[in-house]
């Protein structure tokens, strides 16, 4: 082969190789992951370890891009873009999918579990809770895994040791019943409102304080501007990992297969960093300033023992199937 040929031959393996690079960087596909923790929180961390996985697993034919702090809108604002297509993926409190499942509400009952490992149980394997997840592919998402968050506890601007202490208090909610009667029924007003906007609502007074597992207290920095946290852990309050039902339509068998690999892997990932976490959390808020309160339990029982009633009104027997099925759980997983 002559030299020109040569030098032909290898302008056009070099142009063929650019060619496919170009189209190998085209074919990726850019999927938009929502959420409201602050960069660097445990829902960030798990959304970084899902997106690389799904990346992994994909063979890089999908890139989930994450947008945190609530860029693209708070919670219910990326549920709703789930079903319009804004975004592809988001993760959330499960009473915050209720908008849309209203029996979604019953997960946030008071006081349905007592550790992360009954928590766990209920959410994987109850038949009542799957039963309710299948659901939400007809409203326009599903769930793929669930995240952890922890146990609802409270930081306030005053000591709350009792319910009694709620009474004229003000207490930021978010949109759902559960957390609202509950909240009413300790003694609190509530005022509901966007996590996003709770830490300058506390500085200014709007409300007295908020609920929140200690994850998020932490993440979101609640404990500088209301600085007595109680531990009452009265709701059991994990993340399901969602996904736009038109997203997942759109994989192939293959790549559903590897999404919910990735999703079951960094809820694993995120069980294990938030209940590990949990300990040193809260010496660090101490160290900070913080005032650490363990309450006792009983009154604060049995100040929400009405909400149960007061689900049934508007439930009927689903909430005695879910208090049951938490019963059966506690029994056969007591906590030692």
């Amino acid at each position: 082969m002559t030299t020109r040929l040569v030098k032909f031959a290898r302008m056009g393996a070099a142009v063929a190789a650019i060619s496919l690079a170009a189209g190998a960087m085209q074919a990726q596909t850019i999927l938009k992951f929502s959420h409201t923790d602050n960069p660097g929180g445990s829902r960030d961390q798990a959304a970084q370890v899902f997106a690389d996985l799904v990346s992994e697993y994909t063979e890089g034919r999908y890139e989930v891009r994450i947008f945190p702090a609530g860029q693209l809108g708070n919670d219910p604002k990326a549920i709703e873009q789930l079903q319009l297509g804004g975004v592809d993926f988001t993760v959330s409190a499960t009473g915050s999918y209720a908008t849309h499942l209203p029996s979604l509400n019953l997960t946030a009952m008071p006081f349905l579990v007592d550790s992360y490992e009954q928590g766990w149980e209920f959410y994987d394997n109850s038949d009542w809770l799957q039963g309710e997840f299948s659901k939400l592919p007809e409203v326009g998402f599903r769930v793929l895994a669930t995240w952890e968050a922890g146990f609802r506890s409270f930081t306030t601007t005053f000591p709350l040791n009792s319910p009694a202490d709620a009474s004229g208090r003000k207490m930021r909610v978010f949109p759902n019943d559960m957390i609202r009667w509950t909240m009413e029924a300790i003694g609190f007003q509530t005022v509901v409102m966007p996590v996003t906007d709770v830490y300058l609502a506390i500085q200014q007074g709007t409300v007295d304080g908020q609920e929140n597992p200690v994850d998020t207290i932490v993440s979101l920095k609640f404990a500088e501007v209301a600085p007595n946290v109680t531990l009452t852990r009265h709701v059991y309050s994990p993340l399901p990992l969602t996904i736009a039902e038109a997203t997942w339509q759109s994989f192939s068998e293959a790549d559903q297969a590897a999404v919910l690999r990735a999703a079951a892997e960094s809820s694993a990932f995120s069980r294990d960093l938030v209940r590990n976490s949990e300990a040193a959390q809260l010496e660090q808020l101490a160290a900070n300033g913080a005032t650490i309160i363990t309450p006792e339990i009983g009154p604060f029982r049995d100040a929400v023992a009405s909400v149960y009633d007061q689900a049934r009104g508007v439930y009927g027997d689903q909430v005695d199937e879910v208090l049951a099925a938490a019963a059966a759980i506690r029994e056969a997983m007591p906590v030692e």
